[in-house]
């Protein structure tokens, strides 16, 4: 078969599969090992032996090296020491255990029963139980980096857990290479002395390590001379595998050459890890073919004599994690959350263990043991990625680190704007002027939203010397209250002058008759020399009719229009205010400088530019938003100008490190608007934090007071 139809059938299958196992809420590893089961030999044999060795395995090479280098990643030192005790006792607690628990397990059960009925010498069950042993150590870093984001852990749980997850796989990778050397060493026509295959295993180890560290400082310093993404993709792929084939010839181990690249970048006193950030738009089809790759390796006849022993290596294997994990927390006093649910997260393997039976086979003295290894190893991934995953959310869940109400980006807006809460008022109360010059003006309309609605009126009122003022909209002629699902305004003008209070302001409130909502509003600014007017996002986002009265009211008003969409916590501390055009700076600097001023805040001006805008250009608008920045007196600024190719996606990334968005909206309604959409809009459907849109150009700004004072 030519080799592309093989990629194309491969990628084709494994993506097939892959959204197959979704729809039943298996994990996409999951898929792509049976995908290439279907594929290969004990399958429909569209992909050969011969296509397998001599076409394709080079790509399994190139993905054990990325994956090696993602550990390596997560092996900061600085992170490590911060929690050295407890991890040196979880780590050493679920190695030793699953060690034991395995290699005990498996020559108790050969003792009894035979190993896969099979009548082996003792020196091959030895070899056996050995390297079954090594690879169950490793856990898969795919697998529970996926979850914790997918959960949006946060906790000591889910720190522990990472380091854990990242020594982990560094220390399955040296005892394998111990284990191999011994195994070698016994399975060989020449078998020399104990002491002799450990020697050379710490050889390996120190050379293979050596080689890492070497390329890791020759890629940083190469990181430094280049911008382009293309280049550093370029240039990093080819000396990480360089560094990995040059092992390879010396008989030495890639893996740990590509986690020692790892582990030197990531501590480099400068520290420039784009290069891992790169390699993230290239791993992916990468990483399917890895994996179908592997489905394609199983047989039948090996899954008849393996199959059951699979099942029993996966259960030795999760007992010596949840044991070991427990017996090291014990004696380390941990706190009885760790002891606990630790070892159920970190029952998922995939990756590295696959990489380990690839290694196993290519070896041409113990590979004669893959028959029986690798549909082994491959049944217990199997099941611990079908078990795993769940197993990792449910520890999360029980340390309650987990922040399920943002897990779902299409399904759970509406239930988090639902979920409306305001953190108390803590700081200084404000100092009203008097009389005040004008008014910004809200809308009382929800129970839910009318307090976090009043505050934010309060604080643009105090930077502007006005007075909050709330606003009820009735129809001419209207009963002020009709029907039983109406809504009574005194309570909420009560619960809003309450919130005012706190601040250290007196609200005003006013009801106004007028045809529509939109009128009411407009004529309310008129009315009172609005500086602004604030309304709040409908509890369901998608209402049409709060999208016409929004755009009558943005294209009437005589003063700025701002749309405040509350969802989950209301929290000022950290504003992220993203930008396309310079001009919008002055949209947003009122509110900005609002909310800034008043107690200790930190600002993230970002501005979102080309994706193939230049480094210098770069640098000049960075320097332009700071200028901005120290013009308009705004402390403790970051700012940051990002070439982007997603602006949305962007935004979406950065927001999770802050409590409110701060953008500016469309000056006005338009055509333009309807048929090229806005970010504005769209990060607001997608984004589960607070928000603030601002609909106004800088002339009816200035005019209407709309600038600093």
């Amino acid at each position: 078969m030519d080799i592309t139809l093989a990629l194309a059938i491969l990628l084709a299958a494994g993506f097939f599969m892959a959204k197959v196992g979704q729809l039943f809420r298996l994990p996409s590893v999951t898929g792509y090992i049976c995908a290439g089961f279907l594929l290969g030999p004990a399958g429909f044999n569209l992909i050969s032996k011969d296509i397998m060795a001599n076409q394709l395995g080079h790509f399994s090479q190139i993905a054990l090296m990325l994956i090696a280098l993602g550990i390596g990643e997560h092996l900061e030192i600085k992170q490590l020491r911060k929690n050295s005790k407890l991890l040196t006792a979880f780590s050493l607690g679920e190695i030793i255990g699953t060690l034991f628990w395995v290699i005990c397990g498996l020559l108790l059960i050969n003792h009894f029963f035979s190993l896969g009925n099979l009548d082996l010498p003792r020196v091959d069950i030895i070899v056996l139980t050995l390297l079954l042993g090594t690879v169950s150590v490793a856990t898969a870093p795919g697998s529970t980096l996926h979850v914790m984001r997918e959960t949006r852990a946060v906790g000591p749980l889910t720190t522990t857990l990472l380091q854990t997850v990242a020594i982990n796989n560094g220390m399955a990778l040296i005892l394998f290479g111990f284990a191999r050397a011994i195994a070698r060493n016994l399975a060989g026509t020449t078998a020399g002395s104990f002491t002799g295959a450990v020697t050379h295993s710490l050889l390996v180890i120190f050379l293979s390590l050596a080689i890492g560290i070497t390329t890791g400082l020759v890629i940083d310093a190469l990181m430094h001379r280049l911008r382009n993404r293309a280049e550093m993709l370029i240039g990093g792929l080819a000396l990480l595998l360089l560094g990995g084939e040059l092992a390879r010839m010396l008989d030495l181990s890639p893996l740990l050459v590509g986690m020692a690249v790892g582990f030197t970048i990531v501590n480099r006193d400068r520290r420039d890890v784009r290069l891992f950030r790169v390699f993230n738009t290239f791993e992916p089809p990468i990483y399917v073919l890895f994996f179908t790759l592997a489905g394609a390796h199983l047989d039948f006849d090996s899954l008849l004599v393996a199959g059951w022993l699979g099942l029993i290596y996966f259960l030795l294997r999760v007992i010596g994690k949840i044991s070991g994990a427990a017996l090291g927390g014990f004696l380390a006093q941990a706190p009885p959350l760790l002891r606990t649910y630790l070892g159920p997260a970190l029952v998922p393997q995939a990756g590295i263990a696959i990489g380990l039976v690839f290694l196993i086979n290519s070896d041409p003295i113990i590979g004669i043991y893959g028959k029986i290894l690798t549909p082994t190893v491959l049944a217990g991934v199997f099941l611990a990625e079908l078990v795993g995953p769940a197993s990792t959310k449910f520890a999360l869940q029980k340390a309650k680190e987990t922040t399920e109400d943002f897990t779902d980006q299409t399904g759970s807006i509406e239930e988090s704007l639902n979920e409306v809460q305001l953190m108390p008022w803590t700081w200084e109360k404000l100092h009203p002027t008097l009389p005040p010059s004008g008014s910004v003006i809200f809308g009382a309309s929800h129970y839910k939203t009318v307090a976090g609605l009043a505050r934010l009126a309060t604080l643009l009122a105090h930077h502007h010397k006005s007075a909050p003022l709330a606003v009820s909209i009735n129809r001419p002629g209207q009963v002020p209250h009709p029907g039983k699902d109406a809504i009574n305004i005194s309570p909420l003008f009560d619960l809003a002058g309450k919130e005012v209070g706190t601040l250290g302001y007196q609200l005003q409130a006013v009801t106004i008759e007028a045809e529509t909502v939109a009128d009411g509003l407009v004529e309310c600014a008129r009315r009172h020399n609005g500086m602004a007017l604030i309304l709040g996002y409908p509890l369901q986002h998608s209402a049409q009719e709060f999208k016409k009265v929004l755009e009558e009211v943005v294209n009437s008003a005589p003063c700025p229009v701002i749309l405040v969409r509350l969802a989950g916590i209301l929290h000022t501390e950290r504003i992220l205010v993203p930008i396309i055009h310079s001009r919008q700076l002055e949209t947003i600097a009122a509110p900005l400088c609002a909310l800034a001023t008043v107690g200790q805040h930190r600002i993230s001006l970002l501005r979102l530019l080309p994706p193939d805008a230049q480094p210098e250009i770069i640098i000049e608008q960075e320097k332009k938003l700071q200028t901005w920045a120290a013009a308009n007196n705004l402390p403790f600024v970051r700012c940051l100008a990002v070439a982007t190719e997603a602006r949305m996606e962007t935004i979406l990334e950065e927001s999770t490190q802050h409590d409110l968005i701060l953008m500016p909206g469309a000056e006005e309604y338009t055509l333009q608007k309807k048929l090229f959409g806005s970010l504005a809009d769209d990060v607001a459907n997608k984004c589960l934090r607070p928000m603030l849109i601002i609909y106004g150009s800088a002339v009816n700004s200035k005019k209407n007071g709309w600038q600093n004072p």
